[in-house]
This record gives structure tokens, sequence and C-alpha cells, in this order.
């Protein structure tokens, strides 16, 4: 799976402006139901619901909020770089800066995983990250986040 099949430049925001962990996801879930066409109100209620089970912040700036959606029809990505890190309740207790934003229909299984997967391979790269926050623009920071990774060429 590459990320290109679940981004596109439109569906990245370069300076999110938000103050708290649950003001970035609102904004996330409003620029969701841009793209989706589904309710705002239902894709926030769900990416909350998901944060209670604990928080998707996996560490080094980097949080990857996602949920299941009945009534979607494909897996969806979202991307955004924050104006100013936010506190996620990270694993490793540091603000989130960087938010990949993954919703997929009820019955992904299995793609949900891999493309989970995918998201955090990519975004564990030094290179790439390091690229995404030196980045000016969403098409810049989409180039990083559809590069090929030089440490593995399986999707």
């Amino acid at each position: 799976m590459d990320l290109e099949d679940l981004l596109t430049k439109d569906s990245i925001i370069a300076g999110l402006k938000a103050k708290s962990k649950k003001q970035a996801i609102q904004e996330l879930a409003a620029k969701a139901a841009e793209v989706t066409g589904l309710s705002e109100r239902e894709i926030f209620d769900t990416l909350l619901q998901r944060e209670r089970l604990g928080s998707t912040g996996v560490g080094h700036g980097i949080a990857i909020p996602h949920g299941k959606l009945t009534r979607l029809d494909r897996l969806v990505g979202l991307f955004a770089k924050l104006e100013k890190p936010v506190d996620f309740d990270a694993l490793d207790d540091e603000p989130v800066d960087l938010v990949f934003l993954l919703l997929a229909p009820e019955g992904a299984g299995a793609d949900h995983l891999k493309a989970l997967a995918r998201i955090a391979r990519q975004l564990r790269d030094a290179e790439v990250t390091k690229g995404i926050r030196g980045a000016s623009d969403a098409s810049e920071m989409f180039g990083y986040l559809i590069q090929p990774l030089a440490s593995s060429n399986a999707a």
C-alpha cells in the first residue's frame, strides 16, 4: 500500500492552528468531512472515542489518530503539520507537530492495519520527518510523504 492511495495534496494542511489535542482533532475532522462528505460530528466523535482507548501519539512529535466509519467506502488519509506542537499524551510525553489522520470503512480489517503500519513506517524515517518539518507548503510535504523509503521497497 502506498500513501498516494490515501492522500492527495488537497488533504494536507501545511500550518494547522490548534492549541490542544482536541482542537487539532476537531480541525482534522472538519477537513475530513469536506473530503469524505460525511458528518464532521460523526468523524470527530469516532476519533475521540479511539483516543479514549489510548493516545495515538506514537512519539517523536507524531500522532496517527484513526477510526472506522460505517458509511465510508474507502480508506482516507489526511495530514497536518501543526503551527505549534501540542500535548497529545504521546507515549514519550513529547508534544506533537505532525498528525496523520486515517479513516477506514467499518469492515476494512487488514487494510486498515496495513495502512497504519505503512504510515508509521514512513513517519519513523528521520529523513522524511526532517523534510516535512522543513517544508513550506502542502505540495512539498506530499512529496516527502509519498517518497519511497530507502530502507524498504515493500509497501
